[in-house]
């Protein structure tokens, strides 16, 4: 039987390749030295595209995909696919929820300790001898029984709030409404109110084109002097150039990130502020969730293709 062909628009681990060339004939996008050409030579023969969250599927690789069924993503994040040429051409969408969100909901928590509480300073300290020679290193901030904020209460928020709770912290979220799985946390109706109530904001939303930089200067310069943003959604949430002028003046205390605009080449005013906590975009990035990711999209190309139910869809 004549495998179907499926456009591969990034680099997988081997524990995904193998199986994925197995089962389809994979076609290498991300490898090809002239990618026009070589979506104009393979693009009648795609029936699906396996792409990752920060890489999508534009309008024109779709468009050069005349029979184009499916496209599966791997990671949460779907902003990336142009979801209304999906809608247009009945394209199916999905994505690779939950299997990621305790590992992300982790290393948010872990970024803002190691902030917070000065881990990485503290390291730096000890190998540069300035323990030895300076005494003890600067004082960090507390995170207990301190004020958190979750803006986006979704799979990823709801984790998130609930390992901040087990620090004695005061929960407060926004999202479209109040949600009735969190009736011990105080909702907010808009972000500017959360970021003012927040020591340690966390963005947690999913990106959309009504969610672009709705943490902007207003509700930046609310998280004040004192407060801590903290990113493991999508980099079009933030406004990076109110965020980076925030916190060069001293108007916003500290941030820390794990995305960002046009990543992995990021505004280099970044690296000259020490106020902020930079991040490869690995929040998902342990073996075994990255596996789970892997097989989910692996098992929605395989359900698509036999005629079953997609497990995760997004459209």
């Amino acid at each position: 039987m004549t495998k179907p062909d499926i456009l591969q628009v990034g680099a997988y681990p081997d524990w995904d390749q193998l199986p994925l060339e197995t089962a389809f004939t994979m076609h290498r996008y991300y490898e090809a030295p002239d990618k026009p050409s070589f979506l104009a030579s393979v693009g009648p023969d795609i029936r699906a595209i396996a792409t990752r969250g920060d890489l999508g599927a534009s309008r024109d690789m779709i468009d050069a995909c005349p029979q184009l069924e499916l496209i599966s993503v791997y990671g949460v994040g779907f902003d990336a696919v142009d979801l209304e040429t999906c809608r247009s051409r009945g394209i199916r969408v999905t994505n690779t929820p939950d299997v990621l969100t305790r590992d992300v909901a982790d290393f948010g928590v872990a970024m803002m300790l190691a902030k917070a509480r000065g881990i990485l300073d503290g390291d730096a300290w000890v190998r540069s001898g300035n323990w030895a020679s300076k005494g003890k290193a600067p004082l960090a901030r507390s995170v207990s029984a301190k004020r958190a904020g979750v803006l986006g209460l979704g799979r990823i928020g709801h984790a998130v709030a609930k390992r901040l709770a087990a620090f004695d912290m005061e929960i407060g979220y926004t999202d479209i409404g109040p949600k009735d799985y969190a009736p011990d946390w105080t909702f907010y109706p808009d972000p500017v109110a959360l970021a003012e109530a927040s020591d340690y904001l966390f963005v947690t939303l999913a990106a959309s084109a009504e969610t672009r930089h709705i943490v902007g200067k207003d509700v930046i310069e609310a998280a004040g002097p004192d407060g801590m943003i903290i990113n493991i959604s999508r980099a079009a949430n933030i406004d990076e150039d109110a965020l980076i002028t925030a916190l060069q003046s001293g108007r916003l205390g500290f941030a820390a990130l794990d995305v960002f605009e046009g990543e992995p080449d990021l505004d280099p005013r970044f690296l000259d502020l020490p106020n902020v906590l930079l991040e490869p975009h690995q929040a998902s990035g342990t073996v075994e969730t990255r596996k789970a990711m892997g097989k989910l999209v692996r098992d929605n190309l395989t359900a698509h293709f036999s005629g079953a139910p997609l497990l995760t869809p997004v459209l």
